[in-house]
């Protein structure tokens, strides 16, 4: 079989979209690489934007754990709070504003489901209660020591970094019940105790909204194999499905279209193809 090229592919993207009554965007961590977020995958990688965790040895998955919030926790809060100041300061690319475009002109708008935890799809003007953090969201909190007491917001949380130590030195956040270290709301590795009652809202926001669509077509955007949670959701969903990604774009149904394109790239041709129709 001939592989389209990608004008042919954005193109039959395009069509394919303009066909349907909705929209759902599944999206990883390749969706925010244009708006100049770092991409953890590979010791390399995450070591290269965290030195001073490359100098103690850590890798991302011991970093990125429940453990180290107990054993080191100023810091495991360097590394979120740096994160958090990041992804306050980060400007969503223009790929997201061309999804909510695209949104609005299908009847039933659009869905977001992503294991990205940094908000920038709230942040570009997507409605809070179209989308679902599969993951969680930096923005809110939890008990380390599940006390019980329901998640709580971030907002107020004002994290002072030592940027070359990686080390949280302000006062490390607290939980408001019971007084011990509060850590986001992030679905870790070895992580037993992550509260996922608000994402559990959200997917059934998704699910209600889902059985009520006839037409719609899953969009992926920058979701990877090494933690595959938003490409199975996609493929479970017996939905067509377009996959914009550089480097895995290959898709398993003859229904399916694979675009070998970053996200940015890849929206702004399918837009400039649905704008041509």
């Amino acid at each position: 079989m001939t592989t389209p090229s990608l004008d042919q592919a954005c193109a039959d993207a395009a069509a394919l979209i303009d066909q349907c009554e909705g929209m759902v965007i599944t999206a990883g961590a390749g969706m925010g690489i244009d708006s100049g977020l770092p991409d953890f995958r590979g010791d390399k990688g995450f070591w290269n934007a965290y030195p001073a965790l490359g100098n103690h040895g850590l890798r991302f998955t011991e970093i990125a754990n429940p453990r180290a919030f107990r054993e080191r926790p100023e810091l495991a809060w360097g590394f979120y709070g740096h994160r958090l100041q990041l992804y306050r300061r980060t400007v969503p690319h223009a790929g997201f504003g061309l999804l909510k475009d695209i949104a609005a002109r299908l009847p039933n708008g659009a869905f977001v489901f992503t294991s990205n935890v940094d908000g920038q799809f709230q942040r570009s003007g997507m409605l809070d209660e179209r989308v679902v953090e599969c993951h969680g969201s930096i923005e809110k909190l939890q008990c380390l020591g599940d006390c019980g007491h329901p998640t709580w917001s971030a907002q107020a949380f004002v994290p002072l970094i030592d940027e070359q130590q990686c080390l949280l030195t302000c006062a490390l956040p607290r939980c408001p019940n019971c007084g011990d270290i509060a850590r986001p709301n992030i679905l870790m590795f070895g992580d037993r105790l992550w509260d996922s009652s608000h994402a559990d809202k959200q997917e059934h926001r998704l699910d209600t909204w889902l059985a009520r669509q006839q037409r719609a077509v899953i969009i992926e955007l920058g979701a990877g194999t090494w933690i595959p949670s938003v490409r199975v959701f996609g493929e479970t969903q017996d939905r067509p499905l377009i996959r914009v990604n550089p480097s895995e774009s290959t898709v398993g149904l003859p229904r399916d279209i694979g675009i070998a394109l970053g996200a940015l790239e890849g929206m702004s041709r399918i837009a400039a193809a649905m704008d041509a129709l």
